[in-house]
C-alpha cells in the first residue's frame, strides 16, 4: 500500500501512511471548528446603539492600525525571502535533500531545496498573519457581544467571550499543524531544510506584531491612566478621555493580533524542532515512529481542546462542590483539565500499541502536566485572591513606593519557580532516556514541548479571552451610565469580574509560550551542533562553557533580553509622552469635561499608530544581526554559548515582566472592586487606588511589551543562528568581503540602537 507516494518517506505501514493524512484530516476540522464557532458568535446581538458606536471606533483604529503596520514590516519579508532563496547559493543542501531528490540531478536539487525554504518562509509568514489579523477581528466582534449578554446572564457573557477566543485558538492549531505535516508529506527527509524557513516566517512575523501590537497598546494605556485616572480623577474607560478608544484599540491589536501570532509561532517551531530531531533519530534508527508520534500527538490534542473548549459554560449549569459559582478562572482550568486527560490517555495508547515504547507516553504526560502547573502556578501570583496580590493590595497602603517593591519581589520570585519548574522537566527527559544517548535525550526535550503546546487552543482561547473581556468591559463603562439601575449595575459587575480574570489568563498563557520557546531552543541545539558539523566534519562535538570565547558569547547572549526590553520600554514611554500631551490638550477644550463635547479619539489612534510603527524595524534588526555578528567573530561554538545566554536571561526576565505587571493589575482591581470611601482610604480616588494605579502603569510595559516580545525574540535568534551556522563555519574574518559584511551587520546594529534610543519628547505640565 503506497497512499500519494508516502513509503518513500519511511511510512511503510498502512496505519502510518493513514495516520499523517489523518492529521491533515484533523487541522481541517480544527478550522471547521474554529467556522462554526465564528457563525454562533455572531449571531448574538450588538446591544445599544452607544454600545455599537463606541465597538464601530474600536473597530475602525484597529483595522488602520493593522493596515499600516503590513505596510511596514513587507518589504522586510520581501529582502529575507530574497536571502533565504539566495542563501542554497552559499551552503550546500543536506546530505539528506541529496538522497532525497538526487536523482534529479545536482543543480534541481539546489533548486528545489530553494524554492522549498522560500515558499515554507512565506507560508509560516502568511500562516501566522491569517492567525494574528482574523484573531484579532473576531475578538472586536465578540467584545461588543459580551458587553450586550452580560445585561442577561454572567454564562452567556462569558461563553462569547470564551468561544471568540477558541477561534484564534482552532486557527493556531489547524494551521500549525497543517504547515509541519504538508512540509513533510512533500520534502522528507529532506524536510529540515524547509522546516527552518516555516519555523523562521512565523516567528518573525509574531516578533513584528508582537513588538508593534506591544508598544501601540501600552503607550495609549499608560497615556490614558496617568491622565485621566491619575490627573483627573475619572474612571479607566471614561468617553471624557480622548485616549480611551486607543487603549481598547490596544488591546486588540497588543494582547489578540500579537499574542495569537506569538503563540502560533510557538506552536509552530515546537513541530519544527520535534520533526527535525525526529528525522534525525529516523535516519540513525530506521524507525518512523519518531516522526508520525509528535504529529499524530498534535492531531489528538487538536480534538482534546475542541472538547475541553466546548465544556466551559457547561460547568456553570451544573452544581459541583469545588466550582464557585459566577468563576470564570475555574471553569477555564477544569476544561483544560478535561483536555489534559484526554491527551493523557491516548498518548499513551499510541506509544504503547503503535510506537512499542511507554515512555514517549510519559514524555507527553510531563509536557502536558508542565503546562497544567503555569495554571496554578501563575495563577497564584497575579490572581486578585491569592497572597501575592493581597500583599501588593497592603502595600498601597503607603504609597507608590512600597507597591511598586512589593510586585518586584512578587515577579523575581515568580520566575524562580517558573524555571524550577522547565528545569524538573529537562531532568526527567534526562533520566528518562540517559541511556540512549545525547539526541534521544534531546528528542524527549522536543517532544515535552509537544506535550506542553498540544492544547494551544485551550491556551490562545484563555488568552484572547482577556483582551475580549477587556474592551466588553470598556464598551460598557463607556456606554452604559445608569448607575442607578440595579439591572445595569449587575451587569457591570458582571463585565468587572470577567475582565479580572482575563488578566490571569494572560498571565498564564504568556508563561506557557515564554516556557516553550525555552523548550523548542533546547531541543533546537542538537540541530545547531549537527548543521555545523555537516558544513565542517569535527568543528564542534558541544558547546564548552569554560572556553573564554564561548563564555564572552554567553555573557553577550545574556545581555541582550535586557537590551531589548530597554528599548521597547523606551520605546513605549517615548509613545506615551506624546499621547498624554495631546490627552491633555484635548482636556484645555471647553466642554470636554462637562461630556458636552466629544473627544478626538481618532487623533490619539493615529500617534499611538505612527509610534509603534516607528520602533518595528530597529528592535527586528537588532535580534537579526546581533547572532550573526557574534557567529562571524566569535565563531560558531561562541554563538552555542551565545544561545545559551539568550535562553536563560530571556526566560527569567520574561516571566518575571509578565507576572509582576499582571499582579500589578490585579492589585488595582482589586482595590477598585472594594466599596469607595475616602475616609476610610478605600476604593476608587482613593490614596490606595493612585498608589495601585502607578504600579499598574509600570506594570503596563512589563507585562504587555517587553515581557511577552522576548518569546519571539528568543526564537528569532535561535532560528538566525540555525540558518546561519553552515555559512560561519565557512566565513573568513581576514578576507575583505567577510570584513565588508562584518562591517555592514555592525552598521545596521547601531543604526538600530541609535533609533531605538531616540530620547523621550518633553511634555507639558498637567492641568
Amino acid at each position: 500500500m503506497d497512499i500519494l507516494g508516502l513509503s518513500r518517506h519511511g511510512l511503510q505501514t498502512p496505519f502510518e501512511q493513514i495516520a499523517v493524512l489523518s492529521v491533515l484530516v484533523v487541522a481541517l476540522l480544527s478550522l471547521l471548528y474554529a467556522w462554526l464557532l465564528r457563525n454562533n458568535v455572531l449571531t448574538k446581538d450588538k446591544g445599544t446603539e452607544k454600545m455599537q458606536e463606541v465597538w464601530e471606533a474600536i473597530r475602525q483604529g484597529a483595522d488602520g492600525y493593522l493596515q499600516r503596520q503590513l505596510k511596514t514590516i513587507l518589504p522586510a519579508i520581501a529582502l529575507l525571502t530574497i536571502a533565504l532563496f539566495l542563501s542554497v547559493a552559499v551552503v550546500e543542501p543536506s546530505l539528506e535533500a541529496q538522497e532525497e531528490f538526487g536523482h534529479l540531478g545536482a543543480t534541481n536539487v539546489t533548486l528545489i531545496v530553494a524554492f522549498g525554504r522560500t515558499i515554507a518562509f512565506i507560508m509560516g509568514a502568511s500562516f501566522s498573519l491569517i492567525v494574528g489579523q482574523l484573531g484579532m477581528r473576531m475578538a472586536i466582534q465578540a467584545s461588543v457581544r459580551a458587553a450586550s449578554a452580560a445585561r442577561r446572564s454572567f454564562n452567556e457573557s462569558l461563553s462569547i467571550a470564551y468561544y471568540a477566543g477558541t477561534i484564534t485558538g482552532m486557527l493556531t492549531d489547524g494551521l500549525g499543524l497543517m504547515g509541519g505535516t504538508l512540509i513533510f508529506i512533500v520534502f522528507g527527509r529532506a524536510a529540515p531544510d524547509a522546516l527552518l524557513g516555516f519555523g523562521f516566517g512565523g516567528t518573525l512575523l509574531a516578533l513584528f506584531m508582537r513588538v508593534g501590537g506591544g508598544i501601540y497598546t501600552k503607550a495609549a494605556d499608560v497615556g490614558a491612566d496617568l491622565v485621566g485616572k491619575v490627573e483627573k480623577d475619572i474612571p479607566e474607560d471614561d468617553p471624557r478621555n480622548a485616549a480611551v478608544v486607543a487603549d481598547l484599540v490596544g488591546d486588540n491589536v497588543g494582547d489578540c493580533a500579537g499574542m495569537a501570532a506569538d503563540i502560533f509561532e510557538s506552536y509552530e517551531v515546537t513541530i519544527v524542532s520535534a520533526l527535525i530531531l525526529g528525522l534525525v533519530l529516523y535516519q540513525a534508527t530506521g524507525q518512523i515512529h519518531y516522526i508520525v508520534y509528535p504529529l499524530v500527538i498534535r492531531a489528538i490534542g487538536v480534538i482534546s481542546s475542541i472538547i475541553g473548549t466546548f465544556t466551559v459554560p457547561i460547568w456553570e449549569r451544573f452544581p459541583i462542590k469545588f466550582l464557585r459559582a459566577h468563576d470564570a478562572e475555574e471553569a477555564m482550568f477544569r476544561s483544560y483539565e478535561v483536555s489534559s486527560v484526554n491527551t493523557v490517555i491516548f498518548s499513551f495508547l499510541l506509544a504503547i500499541l503503535y510506537a512499542g515504547d511507554w515512555r514517549l507516553g510519559l514524555l507527553t504526560t510531563i509536557g502536558v502536566g508542565l503546562a497544567v502547573a503555569f495554571n496554578p502556578l501563575t495563577s497564584y501570583f497575579t490572581a486578585t485572591r491569592k497572597a501575592p496580590v493581597q500583599e501588593i493590595v497592603k502595600s498601597t497602603r503607603t504609597g507608590p513606593a512600597t507597591t511598586i517593591l512589593s510586585g518586584l519581589s512578587v515577579g523575581m520570585e515568580s520566575s524562580v519557580w517558573a524555571l524550577v519548574v522547565i528545569a524538573i522537566s529537562f531532568t526527567l527527559a534526562k533520566l528518562i532516556y540517559q541511556a540512549d544517548g545525547a539526541n534521544f535525550v534531546l528528542y524527549a526535550v522536543a517532544m515535552i514541548g509537544i506535550g506542553m503546546l498540544s492544547h494551544t487552543g485551550n491556551n490562545v482561547a484563555m488568552d484572547s479571552y482577556g483582551p475580549i473581556s477587556d474592551n466588553a468591559n470598556g464598551i460598557a463603562e463607556m456606554a452604559w451610565h445608569d448607575m442607578d439601575d440595579p439591572e445595569t449595575l449587575k451587569a457591570r459587575q458582571i463585565m468587572a469580574d470577567l475582565d479580572a480574570v482575563g488578566n490571569t489568563t494572560k498571565a498564564i498563557t504568556k508563561g506557557i509560550a515564554i516556557a516553550s520557546a525555552v523548550i523548542a531552543a533546547v531541543s533546537l541545539f542538537a540541530s545547531y551542533i549537527t548543521d555545523v558539523n555537516r558544513a565542517k566534519s569535527g568543528v564542534m562535538e558541544a558547546i564548552r562553557i569554560s572556553d573564554t570565547t564561548v563564555f564572552i558569547g554567553f555573557l553577550l547572549g545574556g545581555a541582550l533580553p535586557w537590551l531589548f526590553s530597554s528599548l521597547s520600554i523606551r520605546a513605549v514611554s517615548r509613545a506615551a509622552s506624546e499621547i498624554v500631551e495631546e490627552v491633555r490638550k484635548q482636556f484645555r477644550v471647553p466642554g470636554i469635561m462637562e461630556g458636552t463635547v466629544k473627544p478626538d479619539y481618532a487623533r490619539v489612534v493615529s500617534i499611538s499608530t505612527r509610534s509603534a510603527q516607528k520602533e518595528l524595524i530597529p528592535l527586528a534588526v537588532i535580534s537579526i544581526t546581533m547572532p550573526l555578528l557574534v557567529g562571524l567573530v566569535l565563531q560558531v561554538e561562541a554563538l552555542g554559548g551565545y544561545l545559551a545566554g539568550v535562553i536563560l536571561s530571556g526566560q527569567l526576565l520574561a516571566v518575571f515582566m509578565a507576572n509582576a505587571g499582571g499582579a500589578w493589575d490585579n492589585a488595582k482591581k482589586a482595590i477598585e472592586d472594594e466599596p469607595r470611601s475616602l475616609e476610610q482610604n478605600t476604593g476608587k480616588g482613593s490614596e490606595r487606588h493612585k498608589a495601585g494605579v502607578v504600579g499598574d502603569t509600570v506594570g503596563d510595559p512589563l507585562k504587555d511589551t517587553a515581557g511577552p516580545a522576548l518569546n519571539p525574540m528568543i526564537k528569532v535568534v535561535n532560528l538566525v543562528s540555525l540558518l546561519a551556522a553552515p555559512i560561519i563555519v565557512n566565513f573568513q574574518l581576514n578576507s575583505f568581503v567577510g570584513i565588508v559584511v562584518v562591517l555592514i551587520l555592525f552598521a545596521g546594529f547601531i543604526w538600530a540602537i541609535w533609533q531605538s534610543k531616540r530620547p523621550v519628547p518633553d511634555v507639558d505640565k498637567p492641568i
